[in-house]
């Protein structure tokens, strides 16, 4: 009781002196110093752990967020680096977001070959929007997922998809007749976004969009590309990832409004599923009807213990799936065209070798897809010149050592820079310059496996890589047949890493029809 009274005597003493201003004073001082501390104890443990691996310098608090502007220069940038520290160096975005990035393909062949899970930084940014699905999720619920879904890119399924993809092309293509009329300049990635969106819809979810015919912009596609925005922002401030302080933010209120909007979409697109199969006894009688896709793999698909996917895993993999299945081929398509453009000799080669293997049909069929070999040497250049999905990272759940005997301690974070792997010089001979015959068989042997990476490589390698791939040559095929792509001198694209390769002032181009076309 006395020791009681002492302290209240001593704490009315303390507030009657100095008054409640100055203890709040005092206490927001010690929690920032406490704070600064853990801050500097946190960083200096990362650096620690990458001491092995000299890099560019960074200021104390930042690192090197302020050397990446989002100006157009920060792929620029990773590859200078890449050429000052051969197979990896550290960035840090803030004081305590420490990676290092690789850029050599051995280093890439030991990190993909394991099952390390995402990072949890970046990636945990995702996951209110895309849920835990295949894109970020780990252990044995990854390894089940994709267990379940790997059935539902069988060959047997993606076989139908061409012709829906053909379609898609050509309502985008019809469209595009203005332009070749006046061959005025327009920009690629939002009419290849709506045709990759209405593709994604009929291929997966059997769904008529009728998104490229509607008037004014498509709010899915709007809400795809602010989250995008925002997520890339989030990583960068790094005050924003705590989680209190951005969701009490404008930049929260806007993540959350636009996930409302793409949680609206696919919600919509499940409830239709799910009241066309109740009317279905089973999958035969589905299947007259129609072919099965995705959703009813999706929706249908059962493990060894007659356990099927939960509604909140259906609905991640259908976010992850919609988002992932139009946006990084819309990135990709772009810019294969925008390169094509570019450089109308290999144009000029691909169309011939299209025509020649269409033999004056409309559309395309998958039969159709393997007679474009050189078409194809001219994606993957393109994929390897422009990357859709620009990086990706890991977080080590146990010890890493490279093949140079340099380790990386377990908890680091990895980050594999598929733009810098792309432009090494040590792999690459004038990695800057757009030449496809570096895909010829020939030439891909000398090459290590992991000199190119576009979809990954190892278990957790993109899933939907052959539905992109087929749709890609669909897509490049049926415009060549039809148009001339034509540089615009005037408009040069700015790329920009975000969660796909974009740019910073659009992809512009200008076409005009081929001959004995209309």
């Amino acid at each position: 009781m006395e020791i009681y009274e002492y302290f209240n005597r001593a704490t009315e003493f303390f507030l009657q002196q100095f008054g409640l201003y100055h203890v709040l004073v005092v206490v927001c001082v010690i929690y920032i110093s406490v704070v600064l501390y853990n801050l500097m104890i946190t960083r200096n443990k990362g650096m620690r752990a990458f001491e092995q691996f000299p890099g560019p310098p960074g200021t104390w608090l930042l690192g090197h967020v302020k050397q990446f502007r989002q100006d157009g220069t920060d792929l620029e940038l990773i590859t200078k680096f890449g050429e000052q520290y051969p197979y990896a160096f550290p960035l840090r975005f803030g004081p305590t977001s420490i990676y290092l990035f690789i850029h050599h393909p051995a280093y890439v062949k030991t990190l993909l070959a394991s099952s390390e899970p995402k990072d949890d930084v970046a990636y945990s940014f995702l996951t209110s929007w895309i849920g835990e699905g295949l894109l970020v999720s780990a252990g044995q619920r990854w390894f089940r997922h994709r267990r379940l879904l790997t059935p539902g890119f069988h060959y047997d399924i993606l076989k139908p998809y061409v012709k829906l993809m053909a379609d898609s092309a050509k309502i985008m293509l019809d469209k595009w007749e203005t332009y070749a009329k006046t061959e005025e300049s327009f920009e690629l990635f939002q009419h290849v976004s709506l045709m990759t969106l209405d593709s994604i819809m009929k291929c997966a979810f059997s769904c008529n969009s009728n998104c490229q015919t509607e008037s004014g912009s498509n709010p899915y596609i709007k809400a795809v590309y602010e989250l995008c925005y925002l997520v890339n922002l989030r990583f960068r401030c790094f005050p924003y990832h705590n989680e209190t302080i951005f969701q009490l933010s404008p930049h929260g209120y806007r993540y959350r409004k636009a996930c409302q909007t793409a949680h609206c979409h696919t919600e919509e697109v499940i409830r239709k599923r799910k009241e066309a199969l109740s009317k279905e006894k089973d999958h035969d009688s589905l299947q007259k009807k129609r072919n099965l896709d995705f959703l009813d793999i999706l929706l249908c698909t059962r493990d060894e213990q007659q356990q099927g996917l939960s509604d909140e895993a259906i609905r991640a993999e259908v976010d992850t799936f919609m988002f992932e299945g139009h946006d990084t081929t819309a990135s990709g398509i772009s810019w294969i065209l925008y390169n094509m453009a570019c450089n109308p000799e290999h144009q000029q080669k691909c169309r011939d070798e299209i025509l020649e293997a269409l033999k004056g049909k409309d559309t395309m069929e998958l039969e159709d897809l393997n007679k474009i070999p050189y078409t194809t040497m001219c994606i993957k250049e393109s994929l390897r010149l422009c990357p859709p999905v620009p990086g990706t990272a890991r977080k080590l759940t146990k010890p890493m050592t490279f093949f140079d005997g340099r380790t990386v301690p377990e908890g680091c974070l990895v980050g594999i820079t598929v733009y810098g792997v792309h432009r090494n010089a040590t792999v690459w001979e004038n990695p800057h310059v757009f030449d496809p015959l570096r895909f010829l068989p020939e030439n891909t042997a000398k090459r290590p496996p992991h000199a190119f990476v576009p979809f990954s490589a190892g278990p957790r390698n993109c899933i939907g890589q052959n539905f992109a791939m087929n749709e890609m040559k669909v897509v490049v095929a049926m415009t060549l047949k039809k148009y001339i792509l034509i540089k615009d001198t005037e408009h040069t694209p700015k790329m920009i890493p975000q969660l796909v390769l974009r740019s910073l002032n659009g992809i512009y181009i200008k076409i005009r029809f081929v001959k004995n076309e209309p």
